[in-house]
């Protein structure tokens, strides 16, 4: 993904900043808690679509 792309993207609930997780093909909003997925390159940034991050994952 590009990081222009990036920059400019935030969570569709808070609005906050992203995190580009290559290894998931995922952005990620710490604040919500959600992992929103990468399609063919295309961010998909519907709630209904987002992977509720687990507990348990490591803090970056």
């Amino acid at each position: 993904m590009e990081s222009r792309l990036l920059d400019i993207l935030v969570c569709p609930l808070c609005k906050g900043r992203l995190e580009h997780d290559r290894q998931q093909a995922e952005l990620v909003c710490r604040a919500d808690r959600l992992a929103f997925p990468l399609r063919d390159g295309i961010p998909v940034m519907l709630e209904s679509e987002a992977r509720v991050l687990d507990d348990a994952a490591p803090a970056r």
